[in-house]
């Protein structure tokens, strides 16, 4: 047994589930799986920044390995390429030098849009979501406009390699400063279902659902690194469009703040999909995938609404809805034998509270701290009833495959 090789090839494939955006626990128990079919055992330790990986031989050897995490990338199907290779070495037990060589190809053969669908998947996001906040056809169009600068400021700035805080502030506010250029001129009809629309582009929905579920499964190290980025990034969001309103008060007069009720129902069902089929791309989620993936959001967004209507509150709503969508998640993981953030990252996008999180910086900017300090916990009341609602259908699952190998081991 080549202990070196098997060791290099279980800790790259953890460091490329890191880099594709997998979560903490699946990077941990995908090289711990993988060498253990080798009958070793193995500790591993994964935070967001760094990967440490640790075996012993037969002989008494320990043998570690170290990696420097990098920019965690949004790339799902990468994800469920490399889990899939941790399923097929588990289950084949190739020698370490053939495992390496499957990761090696795997690797080699990742999928990637064209820049035009990506920016596409740009201009779906935003749109999208820009109509399901209330936004009319009109203010739809003119967040997708502001849905591709953003794509096309952040990929520029992806290439020069600017620190994340920083692309997203300078993103946010070309984006915010059109938007309410475009309000002023007439083109647009309400400035703030625009900018809430392609701010969707930049609020970390990756990140967010892999804290929540990093804190769920004890990762508390890990969970807790990945919401102060949370956290960085919102307040980045806050600066870049609390300039832009400034500067746009500053050429024009100050922008005018409408409150307008989201889509209905029924009125929400196609905006919701549009949306939703933006993200499936912007993560990079191909062929039928992409399509079911978009098909939870709207499910999701069946769940929210009808809790609604039948005279549940906003926290009630939240809740039913991001159950819906740890539900279909985990269902299609299974039908599909794919990871269940694929499926989740997408799902939950609706309910992804980026409406608070632009509200909670308006207030901030017009001195309302009532205002400003009840938006901004309801909006992390909201953060965490999603969740428990997915720790609740973490939970039941983990339960119930725990249930079926007992059973299959007593049998």
């Amino acid at each position: 047994m080549d202990h070196n090789t098997l060791l290099d090839m279980a800790t790259d494939l953890g460091y490329e589930l890191s880099m594709s955006g997998a979560e903490t626990f699946r990077v941990e128990e995908s090289i711990r799986r993988v060498i253990q079919s080798y009958d070793i055992e193995a500790e591993v330790f994964a935070i967001p920044n760094c990967l440490t990986v640790s075996i012993e031989t037969p002989e008494g050897k320990p043998m570690t390995r170290m990696r420097r995490i990098g920019i965690h990338g949004n790339d799902l199907d990468a994800v469920e390429r490399f889990a899939g290779l941790s399923r097929a070495i588990c289950a084949r037990k190739p020698e370490p030098q053939e495992a390496m060589r499957w990761l090696q190809e795997v690797r080699a053969g990742r999928r990637n849009y064209p820049l035009w669908i990506d920016m596409l998947g740009h201009f779906l996001g935003a749109g999208g979501f820009s109509l399901l906040f209330g936004g009319s056809l009109i203010d739809g169009l003119c967040g997708g406009l502001c849905g591709l600068i953003v794509g096309i400021l952040c990929r520029f700035m992806d290439r020069l390699q600017v620190n994340q805080f920083f692309r997203i502030l300078a993103a946010s506010f070309p984006m915010a400063l059109l938007a309410y250029g475009m309000e002023k001129l007439g083109i647009a009809h309400n400035a703030d279902m625009v900018i809430i629309g392609a701010l969707m582009l930049l609020v970390p929905g990756l990140l967010f659902t892999n804290a929540m579920r990093d804190i769920i499964f004890g990762d508390t190290n890990s969970g807790t690194n990945r919401i102060v980025q949370v956290l960085l990034i919102a307040a980045a969001i806050a600066l870049g469009t609390a300039a832009a309103w400034n500067t746009a008060t500053l050429l024009w007069g100050a922008p005018t703040t409408t409150t307008v009720p989201m889509a209905g129902l029924l009125d929400g069902l196609l905006p919701c999909l549009i949306g939703c089929m933006g993200f499936s791309i912007i993560f990079n989620i191909h062929g039928l995938g992409s399509f079911l993936c978009a098909l939870g959001g709207v499910l999701t967004w069946i769940g929210y609404t009808l809790t609604l209507e039948l005279g549940g509150g906003d926290i009630a709503a939240f809740f039913w809805g991001t159950l819906v969508a740890a539900s279909y998640s985990e269902i299609m993981a299974r039908v599909r034998k794919c990871p269940a953030i694929s499926y989740l990252v997408v799902s939950i996008f609706p309910l992804i509270p980026g409406a608070g999180v632009y509200y909670t910086m308006r207030y901030a900017v017009l001195g309302d701290t009532a205002m400003f300090a009840g938006k901004g916990i309801h909006t992390a009341a909201e953060a965490g009833i999603m969740a428990v609602a997915i720790l609740l259908v973490s939970t039941l699952v983990r339960m119930h495959a725990t249930w079926i190998a007992k059973k299959k081991d007593a049998a």
